[in-house]
């Protein structure tokens, strides 16, 4: 049973920790794209404020994993909460002292790159401390139900907020959510793995880290293939609003309710996910669920129904989230928790890179051609991660175990 993780102290607290600090973090996002639209008017400048966001946290990925691995997970992630609430709290008050500026956004999306780079790294690579590795697929798939969950309130009540009270009020909020995340957080009593390191120079541990992945090319791989799903949620967050007016010819009603059903169907991999991969083997689930996501977007790709449109959002949200479980433990399980901070913070870099490429390159096709070819796009995207990944485990089965 999937909350059975929850019975011990420590991983309750880290999950409930998860759930408020993603919860401020979703409300503010959605609120500062609200509020740059309706102050500015322009595309671009939104546009540009994501552009920084990821800017952000890829020029951070390069010092966050040696950091992680040198120091305690926890430590710095509380030091990661403090100094952003303590930001959002100067911007807010900048806010309402001087209104509107732009700039305070772009220094709230600066903030909010590194930030979400820094605790994406050390909280997962704290699960790995924290859990047992047979619990392992029960806590990740707890933390992907945390994370829709969230978004799915996040999403409602910013809006609300938004209107009645004003951007600052969610600012104020998000800052107060981080400081009750770390109050959570405080609590986990647990025993960190030895710092070996300790001492090492910064460049080194960095070097160190590279040379871990380039001498285990099965782990690195496999660390890319992780992050193909995350490439595709933002792909299809990209597409969707010109599919839906052009394809299937709907309105924002039925754009909202595409983006709700990817949120049920990601919502259902949590519950999903960890009896299939025990029915079927790990191995097994993540080829099958590759392939039921490669003819899903190929599917869509063609439609012109809304219908199937509902239940393609369901499956791509189920699919792209089962990924990231399932490949995720996979990885807890096969990266030493020496390492795991850097090897993290390396595929969050290319992550993060492929998206903001992606993204650029979609807008062009989407505007030659038409949006279905989005879809088209990501069904080749998971083709590339099905046949990666069935090479990996078909010739080189044994590393699984070397390579750790």
């Amino acid at each position: 049973m999937v909350f059975s993780v929850l019975k011990p102290h420590k991983f309750r607290f880290y999950f409930i920790a998860d759930i408020v600090s993603g919860f401020g973090v979703g409300m503010s996002t959605i609120g500062a794209n609200w509020y740059l639209m309706e102050q500015t008017g322009s595309i671009a400048s939104v546009g540009f404020m994501l552009s920084l966001n990821v800017i952000a946290g890829f020029l951070i990925s390069a010092f966050a994993g040696p950091l992680i691995d040198k120091w305690n997970r926890r430590t710095i992630i509380l030091w990661a909460n403090g100094i952003r609430a303590i930001t959002l709290l100067l911007i807010a008050g900048a806010f309402l002292w001087t209104g509107f500026r732009i700039e305070y956004l772009y220094a709230f999306a600066v903030i909010n790159g590194m930030g979400w780079t820094v605790y994406m790294s050390a909280s997962r690579s704290l699960v790995q401390e924290i859990l047992p590795e047979k619990d392992l697929i029960h806590g990740n798939s707890l933390i992907e139900i945390s994370l829709q969950v969230g978004m799915f309130v996040a999403g409602a009540l910013s809006g609300l907020l938004f209107k009645y009270v004003g951007f600052e009020v969610i600012l104020l909020l998000n800052a107060l959510a981080f400081i009750i995340s770390s109050l959570f957080l405080s609590r986990i009593r647990h025993t960190p793995i030895p710092v070996d390191n300790e001492g090492e120079p910064f460049f080194e541990t960095f070097k160190n880290g590279i040379r871990y992945l380039a001498e285990r090319p099965y782990i690195f791989l496999l660390g890319i293939v992780s992050i193909i799903p995350l490439v595709s949620t933002m792909v299809y967050n990209v597409v969707l609003p010109g599919y839906v007016s052009t394809a299937v010819k709907g309105d924002s009603v039925v754009f909202g309710l595409s983006d709700m059903f990817y949120g049920i169907g990601a919502l259902l991999s949590g519950f999903i996910a960890a009896p299939l991969a025990k029915k079927l083997s790990q191995n097994g689930t993540i080829l099958l669920v590759f392939l039921i996501s490669v003819l899903t977007l190929a599917a869509v790709a063609f439609n012109t129904m809304i219908l199937i449109l509902y239940a393609g959002s369901v499956l791509i949200g189920l699919t792209n989230s089962s990924l990231r479980i399932l490949i995720t433990t996979t990885l807890m399980k096969s990266v030493s928790k020496t390492y795991m901070g850097r090897a993290t913070s390396v595929w969050m870099a290319i992550s993060l890179l492929l998206q903001t490429v992606s993204a650029t390159g979609l807008g062009v096709v989407i505007d030659r051609y038409s949006p279905g070819w989005g879809f088209v796009c990501m069904s080749g995207l998971m083709l590339i991660g099905l046949v990666v990944y069935y090479v990996l485990n078909s010739r080189e089965p044994q590393q699984k175990t070397l390579e750790a």
